[in-house]
């Protein structure tokens, strides 16, 4: 485990290590700019028209690289290796950072285009003075059925015709007054090891390009707020690190993932080796009680979502279907406060922006931020016309 370069903090950060999901919910003409400057970067050119657009991480890893070269070519500096250990200010301006705890690099400007898993940034920010709040997340764990069996569940007697692909599905529903949800379904994808620091388990799903895996797979999530954990700033990240840990634990100590069938998951017996359906986490999945890593109100919404999502896909609480935990960082648990012209409360020039400071859900969503940005950047600095 390197908790420095991994899956989280690799070029592209956690997001080129998914399906490539283009869909968002968002109403801003940013969106369609986004989804422009992927396809010119080597994505496939169907993204700009199709209505489910996806790259896939094989092409995407291609797509970040090329983004990086043309910064480069146009006279920007693309930096491995470096952690932003403090920030200096002047006169409630941002004046400069700090790398790696000692390069000085005096600015006036910062996009803080930070990632949900730089949690000792946090911590730093907040106590420099930045203002931080917790925000509602979900947790739970990621489940795998045959894509086979998903296929036939969306296609009917269609399925396996070559120009419908592989099937997905998204789903809602409730347990008590939480929301449980299905999230960043994965058609013939892999479950993928998501971990950012030693000592913790963490998934996550991906797909390829051609979605051709024998295995579908989804979170199924249920929604935690900062009054269930009392409120504090950091409750959320403190929150994630428990489960992570324990999942950590429970699987062995060595990154393993603890997994168990859907039938014994639901009737409560003890976890029986996996069955038709294979686990595709790695190193591996290891049988094991997921209660003893999932709080209860986690297991019961898991237990509520997969009942009510049989009844939306017949079979969807398959004996053999796998779930694997934990699925912990589906969305930051805290917001980095900004004003109205995007800038933190508490010091200007410093921007927030993307998923991981509160204020995007994905790819689309997190690069409008970034525009959004950029442009009052530019506005601010614009030269005064003569």
């Amino acid at each position: 485990m390197n908790e420095n370069s991994n899956i989280m903090f690799g070029e592209g950060g956690a997001g080129t290590f998914s399906d490539g999901k283009l869909t968002t919910r968002i109403k801003d003409a940013r969106a369609q700019t986004v989804v422009d400057k992927l396809a010119a970067f080597g994505a496939p050119e169907q993204i700009t028209y199709e209505a489910k657009p996806h790259v896939g991480t094989d092409v995407l890893r291609k797509v970040v690289r090329s983004i990086r070269a043309d910064i480069e070519a146009k006279g920007g500096v693309v930096r491995f290796g470096c952690t932003l250990t403090d920030i200096i200010e002047k006169d409630g301006r941002v004046a400069g950072i700090i790398v790696n705890g000692d390069e000085r690099i005096d600015c006036c400007a910062v996009v803080l285009a930070i990632g949900q898993a730089a949690r000792d940034t946090f911590r730093m920010l907040f106590d420099r003075g930045i203002e931080i709040i917790a925000k509602p997340f979900a947790v739970g764990v990621r489940i795998e059925h045959p894509q086979s069996f998903i296929d036939r569940s969306q296609f009917g007697k269609l399925a396996g015709h070559p120009r419908l692909g592989a099937a997905e599905y998204r789903m809602t529903a409730k347990s008590g007054s939480r929301g449980v949800y299905t999230f960043c379904m994965c058609p013939g994808g892999f479950v993928v090891a998501s971990s950012s620091a030693s000592g913790e388990v963490v998934t996550n799903g991906m797909s390829y390009a051609a979605r051709a895996g024998q295995n579908a797979n989804s979170g199924i999530i249920v929604q935690v707020n900062p009054s269930d954990l009392g409120g504090a700033p950091f409750c959320g990240v403190e929150f994630q690190q428990k489960l992570e840990r324990a999942a950590f634990r429970l699987g062995g100590g060595d990154y393993s993932a603890p997994a168990q069938r859907v039938a014994d998951f639901m009737s409560g017996d003890a976890p029986q080796p996996f069955g038709a359906v294979i686990p595709t986490y790695r190193p591996q999945a290891v049988p094991r009680e997921l209660k003893k890593c999932l709080p209860p109100v986690i297991k019961r919404g898991v237990e509520d979502g997969i009942t009510a999502f049989s009844r939306m896909i017949k079979g969807f609480d398959m004996g053999d279907a796998v779930l694997t935990a934990v699925e912990s960082r589906t969305s930051s648990p805290v917001r980095i406060v900004r004003d109205e012209n995007g800038e933190a409360t508490r010091l200007k020039g410093f921007y927030p922006v993307g998923e991981g400071a509160g204020y995007a859900g994905g790819i689309v969503s997190a690069g409008v931020d970034g525009i959004r940005a950029a442009e009052r950047i530019m506005a601010a600095f614009k030269p005064a016309a003569r």
